[in-house]
């Protein structure tokens, strides 16, 4: 891959791959980071690049790997901000006027426990739930097998339906 290929990668790019980090990450200058970390790396392995897979394939990979680095470094978990999720489609549980405020209230109980997640169940989520990337790209992205990436996304979702439930029974009520 020569560097005009690269630049053009990086410019048509960067915003997605600083969307994954940030949801990841939950703080625009480590997100900031870790996409300019990734677009270093790749640019290093841009002569390994065989196009076995897609581009953003590769790319997104490099991407999810930075941020997990980060958060292994760090050694906290990180919830997701409010805007980690607004473009996720929330099943509104509620009927009449309340529904504005329990949906900010489901909100906020969605991101503690999409941050509570383990690191391959919260990136399966995001990937697929959130990113929307097909179930085949994001486990070329986390680099397992579609069967192992179903297991994980199953795992996550599971785990927050439990998390979530308790909430959306008494919220009904």
């Amino acid at each position: 891959m020569d560097d005009e290929t690269f630049s053009s990668i990086v410019e048509n790019y960067t915003d997605y791959a600083y969307n994954i980090a940030y949801r990841m990450l939950n703080n625009p200058a480590d997100a900031d980071d870790v996409v300019q970390d990734a677009f270093l790396s790749a640019y290093r392995a841009r002569d390994r690049f065989r196009g076995d897979a897609q581009v953003t394939t590769w790319l997104y990979r490099i991407v999810v790997n930075a941020a997990l680095q980060k958060i292994r470094k760090d050694k906290k978990p990180k919830a997701m901000t409010q805007s980690g999720v607004e473009d996720m489609d929330v099943v509104d549980w509620s009927p009449g006027p309340e529904s504005q405020t329990l949906n900010s209230e489901l909100r906020g109980k969605l991101e503690t426990a999409i941050g509570d997640l383990s690191e391959d169940l919260r990136t399966a989520v995001i990937l697929r739930d959130v990113q929307q990337l097909s179930t085949e790209e994001a486990a070329d992205v986390v680099g397992v097998s579609v069967p192992a990436f179903k297991a994980r996304l199953h795992r996550g979702r599971v785990a927050l339906r439990e998390a979530l439930n308790s909430y959306v029974v008494t919220s009904k009520r």
